[in-house]
């Protein structure tokens, strides 16, 4: 249901989407394209589950990684961006977490960075503690947040230039 409502909106709002992921591995691209009619809302999906493939495809900086891990809100933050960047979208969301099974004390299983980055907006980033609930799970929720902050994002997010109207005389 999320899938169509993001593409209903988009779509009305004449705008296009990106994704960047790691921990969902391409969920979040399936369930938008798993909608006939998705390719003039869905630009592309990068997925980049290595830190190599996040460096390498999106931009993310080694040091990003070195110094707050790949399951970060900084992380995040760079793969929103280097999805914005390396794309003709207008927003992109990214994650990356741990689905499980395993984790950390410092970075539990369940937990899931999204960032969201919008033409003309500050990039936003949250954490989510989905919590151990199996992977299968953690994944599901993971794209239905990522797929409703999208929505969310089209809320505000500025129309094309083509799509708003010069004052009438």
């Amino acid at each position: 249901m999320s899938a169509e409502m993001l593409l209903d909106q988009a779509r009305s709002r004449g705008l296009t989407v990106a994704a960047a992921e790691s921990c969902t591995g391409g969920l979040i691209a399936g369930a938008i394209t798993e909608i006939p009619g998705s390719s003039d809302v869905f630009d592309r999906g990068f997925v980049t589950y290595s830190n190599a493939a996040k460096e390498e495809m999106l931009g993310v900086r080694a040091e990003t990684l070195e110094l707050h891990g790949a399951v970060s809100e900084q992380v995040a933050r760079e793969m929103a961006d280097g999805a914005l960047a390396r794309s003709r979208a207008d927003l992109a969301v990214s994650v990356t977490g741990i689905a499980g099974p395993g984790g950390s004390e410092h970075k539990p299983e369940g937990r899931v960075c999204f960032g969201l980055a919008r033409r003309g907006h500050i990039t936003v980033t949250k954490t989510v503690d989905f919590g151990a609930l199996g992977r299968t799970a953690v994944r599901q929720y993971t794209v239905n947040h990522a797929l409703d902050l999208l929505i969310g994002g089209l809320q505000d997010a500025p129309l094309p230039p083509e799509r708003i109207a010069p004052p009438h005389a």
